[in-house]
């Protein structure tokens, strides 16, 4: 079952929200709780067992925390100060492996979904480089839907309750619900427990007003989806499936339609999971801010898939780049390199954590690799970059607040972020090169002179509806970039404005959807990360 499904928009949220409404309030979460594990199930069947251990395995250890941190304090009163420190850190030593322990199990069963096949085929190419008879046998095998989202969640609350940032749960029903709450299993966003918990088990009825601005947000993603990205998707397919064949004018286009497709259809399965949520009350956090706005690569990952972002700067960059053999890299460096340098040079250090593992977890393949390596090194450039350019822009007497000048860097940054999609997107890494390598040294579209755009299995209709709706997208990304809300715009309207506005949108999803022979819907791109 996908969101995009007119079974789950059109049937299965209406006689959810009728029979959550009837249920009594103290209840709801539960019976919430129960549509999410029956949802996990429809897709996952028995794979439920490992969100299952996931839940059990948080919430048992956060409880131990708790236990310990009690059983802590018991001892330190009958301790004399001089034996205290030393009490803490047994203590904390002991806490410390439970987190590890916690952490570790979470991961060995991600690692084992979604990487042993990658890593076992790379041994089997060592071992035939070197001869060795010896030989990993690759196993076939479906991975729990949204195990890559759910696993992040459960290592934050770990961590989160580690530190002290809240108590350990007491309700594994809750913890349970926080993890598995159905419009987010599948494509995220990454939420943390302080986010959602609460709200999820509020129980809220669903009112007539959360409702109609949750299914506006519905079909705001549905526009995205069904008119834009699955419009764009066979001309795509058409590009890097047969990218030999294409001059490199057209394959820089297929870089610039699969970025416009990836985040339509990212973004668009967004907008339905924070639809859902606010019917029920829930605020599940934005997982975009307008990301093509942006003025460089660094800011572009504040505002793209903004919630694994945040993860990996909370749990990889910080503990990375505060640990003591960094700090003490940095103190030598600073006076090698000098203040401005020597903690971006270090800082890398992290930096490199943080996207070698981005790249992982969006795949296990050579090609994420690459691209979170490719994302590593244009953030790291960028970052040593800095001081010179504020240098030359200060010299030349440029200023950076330009409208020109800041123009002129959110196109620089789309080319790079083109670029970098365009390997995600390729099979392999020496796909991705040949493509480059083409659009560099034959940047032409002569390929359109054998049969213009009916090559890329589009016409001048398709062309026209996919400008019109990227159009109408960038004017709404504009106004919220300037702070204005557009749905709370048409909410003060006239009733009337508000309904023409709501029916434009549902018969625009209606009859300029890509439904019908022909077209191929895009699969839940994120949904296999």
């Amino acid at each position: 079952m996908s969101y995009f499904d007119a079974i789950f928009a059109f049937l299965f949220i209406p006689i959810l929200i009728v029979i959550y409404n009837i249920v009594p309030k103290k209840f709801r979460p539960y019976f919430l709780l129960a549509v999410s594990f029956g949802f996990f199930c429809v897709i996952s069947k028995f794979l439920i067992a490992f969100l299952l251990l996931s839940i059990l395995s948080i919430y048992l250890i956060t409880n131990k925390f708790t236990k310990i941190d009690k059983e802590r304090d018991e001892v330190l009163e009958k301790t004399d100060k001089d034996n205290r420190k030393e009490v803490k850190t047994l203590f904390s030593k002991k806490k410390k492996r439970w987190l590890v322990l916690g952490i570790l199990f979470n991961v060995a069963m991600l690692f084992g979904f979604k990487y042993v096949n990658f890593f076992g085929s790379n041994l089997n190419y060592i071992f035939d480089l070197f001869k060795l008879d010896v030989h990993y046998n690759i196993i076939k095998y479906a991975a729990p839907i949204g195990i890559s989202y759910y696993t992040l969640q459960a290592i934050a609350y770990l961590v989160d309750v580690y530190n002290g940032k809240f108590e350990a749960e007491k309700n594994i029903c809750k913890v349970a619900l926080f993890l598995s709450f159905f419009p987010q299993i599948m494509e995220g966003p990454i939420v943390r427990y302080n986010d959602t918990a609460d709200q999820l088990f509020e129980g809220k009825s669903v009112s007539y007003n959360s409702f109609c601005f949750g299914y506006q947000r519905v079909l705001y993603g549905f526009f995205k989806k069904f008119v834009i990205a699955d419009r764009l998707n066979i001309a795509v397919s058409m590009i890097f499936d047969s990218y030999t064949t294409f001059s490199g004018g057209i394959l820089f286009l297929g870089a610039i339609f699969y970025t416009i497709l990836l985040y339509m259809e990212f973004s668009g399965t967004m907008d339905v999971v924070i639809g859902i949520g606010e019917m029920f009350g829930v605020k599940i956090p934005e997982n975009f801010k307008q990301p093509f706005f942006a003025k460089n690569i660094s800011e572009f990952w504040t505002r793209w898939h903004i919630s694994l972002g945040l993860w990996f700067k909370d749990m990889i960059f910080y503990p990375v780049s505060l640990s003591k053999p960094v700090k003490h890299l940095t103190l030598h460096a600073r006076k090698i390199f000098g203040n401005k340098y020597g903690p971006i040079l270090c800082g890398g250090i992290a930096l490199f954590c943080v996207w070698f593992l981005n790249g992982l977890w969006h795949g296990a393949g050579w090609p994420f690799l690459f691209y979170g390596m490719y994302h590593f090194v244009m953030i790291l450039s960028g970052n040593l970059l800095e001081p010179l350019i504020q240098w030359l822009c200060t010299k030349l007497h440029i200023n950076r607040q330009n409208i020109v000048y800041r123009v002129l860097q959110s196109v620089k940054m789309a080319l790079f972020v083109f670029i970098g999609e365009m390997f995600f997107r390729a099979p392999t890494v020496r796909q991705g090169f040949v493509m480059l390598k083409r659009i560099i040294t034959n940047f032409s579209f002569s390929s359109f002179k054998d049969g213009g755009l009916a090559i890329l299995g589009i016409d001048v209709y398709d062309l026209a509806v996919i400008i019109i709706g990227v159009l109408v997208i960038f004017v709404i990304g504009l106004l919220k970039e300037r702070n204005i809300n557009v749905r709370e715009e048409i909410s003060k309207k006239n009733i009337v404005f508000r309904w023409f506005i709501y029916y434009l949108l549902i018969f625009s999803i209606i009859m300029l959807g890509a439904y019908g022979p022909g077209y191929i819907p895009v699969d839940p791109i994120y949904a296999d990360f």
